[in-house]
């Protein structure tokens, strides 16, 4: 098959199967697993942090952040299109008591500082405490610049908040902007990384923080029922991730350019409302298409796509070749007649 929906469905190759079958383990919630120790270890000194936490998903990896910096009736600031507000079932409010206060996007992706600082609550008891500012960086493919994060950094520092970095794509975006990670990093009082998107591990992100923070988030982690036991098989993956599948992003990013430039071709498609910063294309559609019957034609031929029509998300990644791309286009234009 081959798959458009999301980077989250890539295979892990023959190499990374390989250390995940010979990696030493043990048991991670007595933290005497040899591979996952080393992950975090190796992972907060790269990113500049004093530890780091291995969790199960980027979901999980948020939500302790989350809950970490704040309590039972504060409040975190975030975009309406914040993957953390939106599409992670309202974990924050529903197992910590804390709110959410979404602010509206802007077409780059940014927060309004404005807007943020008007949002922020008195000191007075009939509101929720203002404690965090929560970014994310890619989001919907698009890229926060550095000065956007410094600026967000002296933000925080002004209404003494936290900042905490959505990085679920974070390599995708220091790989666009031609930047260390550490560039994006070193603003950030906390930070997840994804392992399992463009990265290509199978499962796993992790959490980066302060001693304190981390420890309260590992605290957190067991509540939720998050302690993993042999996990080093895991972690094994998402080191061969780290260390070998960042630089190969920029072919990512280069096929999702040509991607677009396809899609123009055809007939009802149209890119250009939004630019492609790296791995993500989308594309509005002509509602006269039947798009889901065109979907559901495709996956008879291998090919899964996500159907929709106004900004619909075709995603690059290490499985999907300009080949690939190339028969997608083909088979669609048969289809488009």
């Amino acid at each position: 098959m081959i798959d458009f929906r999301s980077d989250t469905v890539t295979q892990p190759c023959q190499q990374m199967r390989l250390l995940m079958c010979n990696a030493q383990v043990g048991d991670d919630v007595y933290g005497d697993d040899p591979t996952v120790n080393e992950l975090e270890q190796w992972v907060a000194k790269r990113h500049g942090f004093a530890a780091s936490l291995f969790v199960s998903s980027g979901t999980q990896a948020n939500l302790l952040g989350i809950l970490s910096h704040c309590e039972r009736g504060d409040e975190y600031l975030c975009g309406q299109k914040a993957h953390n507000y939106r599409y992670e079932a309202g974990g924050a409010a529903v197992l910590g008591s804390v709110q959410p206060q979404p602010i509206e996007n802007e077409p780059d992706g940014s927060l309004c500082f404005d807007k943020l600082a008007s949002a922020i609550k008195p000191d007075d008891s009939h509101f929720a405490r203002t404690r965090l500012l929560s970014l994310e960086n890619t989001i919907g493919g698009k890229v926060l610049s550095l000065e956007y994060l410094k600026q967000a950094r002296a933000f925080t520092n002004k209404h003494q908040l936290a900042l905490h970095l959505d990085g679920a794509r974070v390599y995708n975006a220091a790989v666009a902007l031609n930047v260390d990670i550490t560039e994006i990093s070193k603003h950030f009082d906390s930070m997840t990384i994804c392992l399992s998107k463009g990265l290509g591990a199978p499962i796993g992100s992790l959490l980066l923080g302060d001693e304190a923070f981390i420890k309260k988030a590992r605290r957190l982690r067991k509540m939720l029922g998050g302690g993993m036991r042999q996990a080093g098989i895991l972690a094994a993956a998402g080191y061969y991730a780290l260390t070998n599948n960042v630089s190969r992003l920029t072919e990512d990013h280069d096929n999702a350019h040509y991607l677009a430039h396809q899609l123009n071709t055809l007939p009802g498609f149209n890119t250009d409302n939004y630019p492609v910063h790296t791995n993500i294309v989308l594309v509005d559609i002509d509602e006269k298409i039947d798009i889901f019957s065109v979907c559901a034609a495709l996956k008879e031929q291998g090919i899964i796509i996500t159907p929709g029509y106004q900004g619909m998300r075709f995603v690059t990644h290490k499985d999907v070749t300009r080949d690939d791309i190339d028969t997608l286009i083909n088979a669609m234009a048969k289809l488009l007649g």
